[in-house]
Formats: structure tokens, C-alpha cells, sequence
């Protein structure tokens, strides 16, 4: 069966309800209206006589066959977007200093990989990359853009949300088996901590409609969350980490998770810059960039609805 361009425009939207969750975020993020988003994805449900989606009035998630399906129409979508990308770098390729400050742990990981990829694509965009967990005085030290953990609402720069790391309650196995693994909160206020020294000295805990604060105390603290990490997997105490940070350690055998079933607080990861940046064609591009590689991370991670 040959595939008409309104089909291939309806599996586009289709993975962009996946990605974005639901369908009016959908709608608003290629510019549609909801009615016309939902109108695309019964259409390609009846002509693959299929169920792609199931529906409630509070969420969506992917049937088996919509599983399937979405990873073809990702591969559409995104093989447009570079094509499309390769062709406004040929009439407008982007050049010029972007200097950027971001904590360790979070470039290392996350940020650096990223650049290297987007250097590729915009290789006339030069980058002078500041990795340090202290908060850097951002007018003062001429940075264009600052990844940080909040949006900093009073300091007159301007944000833009990248993403939204999960959380986990770590330890090591040494740890677990000279002090016992925690089975409830209140058994959290008994146990060593790594302090991580920017972040509040409270951890809260959700499970339904109860919440729980655990106030966190031990011997050794610090300002660089790799450090932590390293603390965490020396056995010295638990810790509250990013899953990106600990998944891998946790394939290792290196950090087990506790209280899996309750919820944590996430980190919301932001984008931060000077007003006068807003304009800028070479910071909007880094921006979007960041945005969608944390979007292909977080999918790698098998965090998709």
C-alpha cells in the first residue's frame, strides 16, 4: 500500500503526541489545533484499521501496536528535521561565540555529549565551556547561558525549561549491609548522608496522598555532585542523585535503590540567559538543540508514556 504525504503528515503528528505527552501539548508544539492533532490520529488508526493509542480523560498511553509504530514515525520525524536543518545551515550558517557555564556533573554527562554533536551541525559557532557547581555571576562574566536547576525568577534574566531529571534514593552495597536498608521514611533520619551542599538539607517523599520530610545529616558534604556520587559509592552514606547519574552504577553493582515505591522531588533543568540574548539566532538554536537531546536521553531511558 503506497503511503500519501497527508499519511506522512499524520505520522509526524502522531510522534509528536508521543513525545509530548498528550495532545494539546502536541498541538501547541507544531502549531495545530488540538481538533486537527486528534482528527490526524483517528484518521491513521482507521486507514491501519489499529488502535494506536489508549484514551482516558486524564492521559494517553501507547498500545503494543502503537509501540511499534511510534519508533517508525520517530525515524520520519526526525530524519525531516535534519534534512530541513542541513538546509537552513546552507542559506544561513549560524557563526560566533556562545560561552556557557554549567555544574560538573550535569556537562560531563549530559551537556558536553551534546555540544559535540551540535558543534557538527554548526561548526562555524565557536564555544568557550565553563564546567564549575558554583553559581556563576552571569552579567558580570559575559556568559550567554547558564544550565542551571531553577529558573532564578527574581534576577531579571530570562529562562527556558530543557527538561526534567528523575531522582533516586541511593546507597552502596557495602553501605546496606553494615547499616541495614530503610524500608520506611521515618527509618531515613537513622542513616549516614553525603550532603550535597546546594541543595536543601530535606528530602520529602510521596507516596498517594501522603507526603513525608526527612531531614538528612552525615559526616561528609559537598559542593560537586560527581564527588557525592564517588562518596555514595564508597559506602560512606546514602544520597538523593540524579537517574541518569546512578542508572548506570546501578548495572555496574556499584548503588542499589531504596523505597523504589515512593516518589521523589525532580530537578527541573533550565536554560538560563541575559534579556538582551533572547534575539539571538545562535543562542535560540543551542536552545532548541539542548531541548530535543534531552527529549532522545530521556526516550533512550525508556521514560516515554
Amino acid at each position: 500500500m503506497d503511503i500519501s504525504f497527508e499519511q506522512l503528515k499524520s505520522m509526524v503528528v502522531f510522534a509528536q503526541v508521543v513525545e509530548q505527552g498528550n495532545l494539546t501539548a502536541a498541538a501547541k508544539h507544531i502549531g495545530l489545533t488540538r481538533a486537527v492533532v486528534s482528527y490526524h490520529i483517528k484518521k491513521l488508526e482507521s486507514s491501519l484499521e489499529v488502535k494506536l493509542l489508549n484514551r482516558s480523560t486524564r492521559s494517553l498511553s501507547l498500545t503494543e501496536a502503537g509501540k511499534e509504530y511510534y519508533q517508525s514515525c520517530r525515524i520520519i520525524a526526525e530524519q525531516a528535521h535534519v534534512a530541513h536543518q542541513h538546509i537552513e545551515n546552507l542559506k544561513h550558517e549560524p557563526q560566533g561565540l556562545i560561552k556557557l557555564t554549567c555544574p560538573v556533573n550535569v556537562g560531563l554527562q549530559m551537556i558536553v555529549p551534546a555540544l559535540n554533536e551540535f558543534r557538527r551541525l554548526y561548526p562555524k559557532i565557536e564555544l568557550d565551556v565553563m564546567l564549575t557547581d558554583e553559581v556563576v555571576n552571569i552579567m558580570q562574566e559575559g556568559i550567554d547561558l547558564a544550565i542551571r536547576g531553577a529558573p532564578l525568577p527574581d534576577s531579571g534574566l530570562q529562562a527556558r525549561k530543557l527538561s526534567t531529571l528523575e531522582t533516586c534514593l541511593c546507597g552502596a552495597p557495602s553501605y546496606f549491609k553494615k547499616q541495614g536498608r530503610p524500608t520506611t521514611p521515618a527509618e531515613l533520619e537513622q542513616h549516614q548522608w553525603v550532603i550535597y551542599k546546594l541543595t536543601a538539607g530535606v528530602i520529602t517523599l510521596q507516596k498517594g496522598s501522603r507526603s513525608f520530610s526527612v531531614a538528612v545529616k552525615g559526616s561528609i558534604s559537598t559542593n560537586n555532585a560527581a564527588a557525592r556520587t564517588a562518596f555514595i559509592e564508597g559506602g560512606h552514606g546514602m544520597g538523593r542523585i540524579p537517574v541518569y547519574d546512578a542508572w548506570p552504577k546501578i548495572q555496574a553493582g556499584t548503588l542499589e535503590t531504596v523505597l523504589d515505591d515512593y516518589q521523589l522531588n525532580n530537578i527541573d533543568i533550565y536554560g538560563v540567559f541575559p534579556p538582551g540574548n533572547a534575539s539571538s539566532k545562535k543562542l535560540r538554536l543551542l536552545l532548541d538543540y539542548l531541548k530535543d537531546y534531552f527529549v532522545k536521553v530521556d526516550r533512550a531511558s525508556n521514560h516515554i508514556i
